[in-house]
């Protein structure tokens, strides 16, 4: 019996748009497809999926089947009334998508298949596994989930995603995780991988230890037509560490239209180094204050400025800041140098660090602007210091 699978609907630019849909990897609910669902909604409508067992999704005994995962997607796709669709899935979600393409390829357009096997080891690890949760929780082994998520890079600069990762597995039911993994023991479409006959783009991460690029091989080999892509670096949620490569690559796929797409990707990574940087009330005042005549120019400066250079691996941003403070202070601009100013104490700078930037701008772009840059400097320095006071008062 299928059971009804909790879901995120993102709509599309027209009402007659296509359809993809998002099915994602053990352990996981839908917010892991959040990179893909915002860009990918400027050209398609978006379904992402909470499989059975996971996220907000019922929880029924296990053990669970491939088979029975895939019914309760088609099942979805009915109650939508989306009889073919776009379909992408990462490890699980490639399986439960495989199975559709080989049993159903009336319901599949393309499939996109990432970090995903033909066949997940031998059933042992699986059941061990399983049975290891049912004893000890998915708390027991969410580090090393996380160790085979992303590659130590990743993990090592930015801890905030790891956390918010672990805190997903954490929270996917015991029995719901277990119960999948006894799914995945039994799961083999090597035999049927010649079946399918969707349009099919295969996709493995270089530094994935769990589906390595020769897995992915192996089903771009016996799905005729299919092409290969190997991301590096990228480890099992390639989708994160590769959010826009892997958007581009499933916008060209399905057809969509990359342009847009990849503007709305820029808009959204500028969005969160902007308010990462500046602080959410500062963001949220300017959008506030948008009109019109000036949403062109914000969106601009959103992609470029802070999707783009902010964005970039060569500095990290406190060293961006520092540059920031010294340029403005160089040409003389109070009103953008303020702002920057404010935000460099919330995120932590030390007054010492703001004296030094405008000492060292002094010699090489002259003392009245780094003059006007300390009196900018030393009102923020006091409302903040007041501000901290009457906080803890």
């Amino acid at each position: 019996m299928t059971v009804a699978l909790a879901h995120e609907r993102t709509e599309g630019p027209r009402p007659d748009a296509e359809t993809v849909v998002l099915i994602g990897s053990l352990g996981s609910d839908r917010s892991m497809w959040n990179p893909q669902i915002g860009p990918l909604s400027a050209s398609a409508h978006v379904v992402a999926i909470d499989l059975r067992g996971h996220g907000a999704s019922p929880v029924p005994p296990g053990p669970y089947s491939v088979a029975e995962l895939a019914e309760d997607v088609l099942a979805l796709l009915d109650s939508l009334d989306l009889e073919r669709v776009h379909i992408v899935g990462l490890s699980l979600g490639g399986a439960v998508s495989q199975w559709i393409a080989i049993h159903r390829p009336e319901r599949v357009r393309t499939l996109t298949l990432l970090c995903t096997s033909a066949k997940f080891g031998e059933p042992a690890q699986w059941l061990d596994r399983a049975a290891t949760v049912r004893a000890s929780g998915t708390a027991s082994l969410a580090d090393a989930v996380l160790d085979r998520w992303f590659t130590p890079e990743l993990a090592a600069r930015d801890t905030d995603l790891v956390d918010r990762h672990r805190q997903m597995i954490v929270e996917t039911s015991d029995e719901g995780y277990a119960s999948c993994c006894e799914a995945l023991s039994n799961w083999d479409s090597r035999a049927d991988l010649g079946r399918i006959s969707a349009p099919t783009l295969v996709i493995a991460g270089r530094q994935d230890p769990s589906t390595t690029p020769e897995d992915l091989k192996l089903i771009a080999d016996g799905v005729a037509g299919s092409s290969l892509e190997v991301l590096d670096p990228a480890a099992h949620l390639a989708n994160v560490e590769q959010s826009g490569r892997i958007t581009a690559a499933i916008a060209a796929h399905i057809g969509a239209d990359a342009y847009s797409t990849g503007r709305s990707a820029a808009h959204d990574a500028g969005m969160a180094v902007r308010r990462s940087v500046l602080g959410d009330a500062h963001v949220d005042r300017s959008i506030s204050a948008r009109t019109e005549f000036t949403a062109p120019f914000q969106d601009f400066i959103t992609r470029t400025a802070w999707g783009d250079i902010w964005n970039r691996p060569g500095l990290d941003h406190h060293t961006r800041r520092l540059l920031t403070l010294a340029i403005l202070t160089a040409v003389g601009n109070q009103h953008e140098l303020d702002m920057h100013i404010r935000a460099a104490l919330r995120a932590g700078t030390a007054p010492d660090t703001l004296a030094e930037v405008f000492l060292h701008t002094a010699v090489y772009a002259g003392v009245p602007n780094s003059n006007s840059a300390f009196a900018l400097a030393n009102a923020a320095i006091a409302e903040t210091s007041a501000e901290a006071e009457s906080g803890t008062s």
